[in-house]
């Protein structure tokens, strides 16, 4: 599951019991206080290896999925267009979008019981100005 984006320092506070473990990488953005505020919550930071991209696959995947899925198709004019398109985002991803290794379940569950109607009329609810569909029958 993908948490939605906020200002993770600031709500760090609130969760730090739930999290043990930051896996980073090795960019030079990232310095010593970055990790010392999560070591204060209690909270081990973990460096991927040296030019080893690949070692953190669910996040390279998650990263790789938005900039397909959404980032390329989206001209973002802003740091609240782009929070709200990733909040919609993250929301179609845990409660709509179907997941291979999940039975095409979502990650947080189907929101109502599969129901199959025959000859029912199916609904198309439009996301992020249309880019996505969310499909339901309607009763």
């Amino acid at each position: 599951m993908v948490q939605q984006p906020r200002n993770l320092l600031m709500d760090l506070g609130e969760r730090a019991d739930r999290f043990r473990f930051l896996v980073r990488d090795r960019d030079t953005k990232l310095t010593a206080m970055f990790d010392a505020v999560f070591a204060a919550a209690g909270v081990e930071v973990l460096r991927t290896p040296i030019r080893a991209p690949r070692a953190n696959a669910y996040a390279e995947r998650w990263v790789g999925t938005v900039r397909h899925e959404l980032r390329d198709r989206v001209l973002i004019v802003g740091h609240r267009h782009l929070q709200s398109v990733m909040c919609e985002y993250v929301d179609h991803y845990n409660t709509h979008r179907p997941h291979r290794s999940l039975g095409q379940a979502p990650p947080l569950g189907p929101t109502q019981p599969p129901l199959a109607l025959v000859g029912a009329r199916v609904v198309r609810r439009d996301r992020i100005g249309g880019l996505i569909g969310d499909y339901s029958q309607a009763a």
